[in-house]
């Protein structure tokens, strides 16, 4: 992921572009962030379902500033550096995904109904990652940022890091036992309770799904990604038998695993606890496997692009008249 992000050409100065607009984005979204601060604290019952429910600082930085030097990085790319349109739409989808997972109103409700808690963890450690990682964002959060914060992504200590989480094995293994450690019922009782352990288990899902998604999707060749893609194929699929397990039980059990949810009281009194638990089964069991099957289809089309990449230009051309034409133009290779 780290090694994704590359310093931009030069590009006329303006206000945005200004080297000095690096850290004037930083002030500003500080600014904003005082003003919501105060504003949830004070005004808590009043402010809009989209506005933090909890004020956090680190997710409330760790959401803005990268969205803020991405915003500065599309603005100032060249033409060629730019990316396209689907995958600008898809980091915005992303960030909104996760801000609206770890920030918003909706963090309340999850609190309140288990189905509602599987569906903040889809978003924040499948959908939203996914969607990250389809954007590919490295290199245009890279040009937004100010100098001295891109140094600081090249310490070494940070690539020892990732390269040691992003092994398949590893990523494979943080991935699903992330799923089963949460979701085991008295960690998951414990983790509702207190506030310290709910902020690290939703950022651990974060973080751990950023790091997964963006190993299985990384779109450059494997000699330059480090993981071939057999090796991001085979963790695709073994990742889904634990996940396949744990919703299917959750889904077929009549046993209540999860007491927090009816000591806390529920959202929905209609829906019973048992019915539930039930439908966060559904939730961990179809859309997540869905997910693993969309991933194995997309390493798949880069496998194609690869050799595609080493066949040379005009493997795929055909003569027509004396005219070279390709057949990437109607073949969609």
């Amino acid at each position: 992921m780290s090694t994704s992000l590359q310093a931009s050409e030069s590009a006329p100065v303006d206000a945005w572009s200004a080297p000095g607009s690096g850290l004037l984005g930083i002030a500003g979204v500080v600014a904003l962030g005082v003003v919501l601060s105060w504003l949830s604290g004070r005004f808590p019952t009043e402010m809009p379902a989209w506005a933090p429910y909890d004020f956090s600082w680190v997710s409330f930085l760790g959401i803005a500033l990268p969205t803020v030097w991405y915003a500065r990085g599309l603005y100032i790319s060249s033409a060629p550096q730019r990316p396209n349109l689907f995958r600008t739409i898809a980091f915005a989808i992303g960030m909104a995904l996760i801000y609206t997972t770890l920030l918003s109103r909706f963090v309340y409700f999850s609190q309140h109904m288990f189905f509602l808690n599987r569906l903040q963890h889809l978003g924040m450690h499948h959908l939203g990652p996914f969607l990250l990682a389809l954007a590919w964002p490295g290199a245009t959060i890279r040009r937004g940022m100010p100098d001295w914060a891109a140094r600081r992504l090249q310490a070494r200590w940070l690539h020892r890091l990732l390269r040691i989480t992003q092994q398949p094995v590893v990523a494979g293994a943080v991935f699903a036992g992330l799923v089963a450690l949460w979701l085991q019922p008295t960690v998951h009782f414990h983790a509702m309770l207190s506030p310290w352990l709910y902020d690290l288990m939703n950022w651990s899902m974060v973080i751990d799904g950023l790091l997964f998604w963006f190993l299985i999707l990384d779109p450059r060749p494997p000699a330059e990604a480090g993981c071939s893609y057999p090796a991001r194929l085979a963790v695709v699929l073994l990742v889904e038998f634990p996940q396949i397990l744990i919703g299917s039980h959750l889904t077929f059990t009549n046993t209540v695993l999860y007491s927090y949810y009816d000591l806390c009281g529920r959202l929905f009194p209609s829906i019973s606890a048992i019915l539930d638990q039930h439908i966060g089964g559904v939730v961990v069991w179809i859309p997540q496997g869905m997910m693993g099957a969309i991933a194995f289809l997309l390493i798949m089309n880069n496998i194609r692009k690869q050799e595609d990449r080493a066949g040379g230009p005009g493997r795929n051309d055909i003569k027509v008249g004396g005219t070279r034409v390709s057949s990437a133009s109607w073949t969609g290779r």
